[in-house]
């Protein structure tokens, strides 16, 4: 599988990752032996990087990924996560201190190569999102000290929330890497969108984190699963999530996917969801980008859409003719 650098890092990721999260479902409700197949399957075929976080099933991917990990013994490189709760924000500090000891406790790790923010960023900071500037002055500190102790290696953040908050997080330089929402529905981490379109403009947030030195990984590759061509979910996932920066709803994503079979009627694929799979990692701005699974035939489909490599010039011109359709 090919590779790239996570920027600053310096750390070598494969192209496609595993994304041990709720939406896809395996690695939270999966059986045992279904997670041990799959993670070992994903060694096989050459993916390094393996994304977690405790939300992902109340702990419980951590949990699995440990287990399954604990067996193998493999040389990778892992990422987990820490979403604040309002309730934290009065001591986070405290929070950043007692999650990561929980994380490494439930992976059966003493240090993980890359702890990352959870939360949105936006300007007021409501709810579960936090502020640039709580980030820089509260979090970052407390991220730091983990890394001194060993217990990260690097720092992240998850690029959810308001664009302007985005950017100004981003050109802090203060992170290491960002996990990006990027799919054939909303390209605009990387490309300008058309007057109208149907999605949050990130407004070239890519660009940004390049400046910066950061590393990508991509997220939300299928959109959640709108982009996989179909609307039914398998009995492990979760129900249809909410979309990130794309449309007002699931369903939305999933009537505006269609759009982009012309891809595959044209010949530049041989399914939606493998064209979205060669989109999603065919952008060299982004190292790795994690694939969601309910099945283990669902990663080996990922991965051989992978394998075919980019789409070609002539496709992304005919996407981006598609995208000006439906602004």
């Amino acid at each position: 599988m090919r590779t790239r650098t996570l920027g600053r890092t310096g750390l070598t990721v494969s192209v496609l990752g595993l994304g041990c999260g709720a939406v896809g479902g395996l690695m939270v409700r999966g059986s045992p032996a279904d997670q041990e197949r799959v993670v070992a399957r994903a060694l096989e075929v050459g993916v390094t990087y393996f994304d977690t976080a405790p939300a992902y099933g109340d702990g419980q991917s951590e949990t699995n990924l440990g287990r399954a990990l604990a067996k193998l013994k493999p040389a990778l490189v892992l990422g987990t996560k820490l979403r604040l709760r309002r309730a934290e924000k009065s001591d986070i500090a405290a929070a950043v201190a007692a999650g990561i000891e929980a994380s490494l406790r439930r992976l059966g790790r003493d240090s993980v190569d890359l702890y990352q923010l959870h939360n949105p960023i936006t300007r007021d900071g409501a709810d579960g999102a936090l502020t640039p500037r709580m980030v820089l002055d509260e979090v970052v500190p407390a991220f730091q000290r983990l890394r001194q102790q060993g217990k990260t290696r690097f720092i992240g953040i998850t690029a959810v929330g308001e664009t302007a908050a985005l950017h100004e997080l981003v050109g802090s330089g203060a992170f290491d890497t960002a996990q990006v929402a990027y799919n054939m529905l909303n390209p605009s981490m990387s490309e300008a969108l058309p007057l109208g379109y149907p999605a949050q403009d990130y407004q070239r947030l890519l660009e940004r984190a390049q400046a910066a030195g950061m590393g990508a990984i991509g997220i939300r590759a299928l959109a959640g699963g709108a982009l996989s061509g179909s609307a039914e979910r398998h009995p492990i996932a979760s129900p249809p999530p909410e979309p990130i920066g794309s449309g007002d709803d699931y369903a939305a994503d999933v009537a505006r996917a269609q759009s982009f079979r012309a891809l595959v009627d044209d010949g530049y694929a041989a399914s939606l969801p493998e064209a979205a799979m060669r989109f999603a990692t065919g952008n060299p701005a982004i190292a790795t980008t994690l694939i969601g699974i309910a099945t283990v035939e669902q990663f080996d489909a990922a991965a051989a859409a992978v394998a075919k490599g980019d789409l070609s010039p002539q496709a992304l011109e005919r996407l981006r003719h598609l995208w000006a359709s439906q602004g």
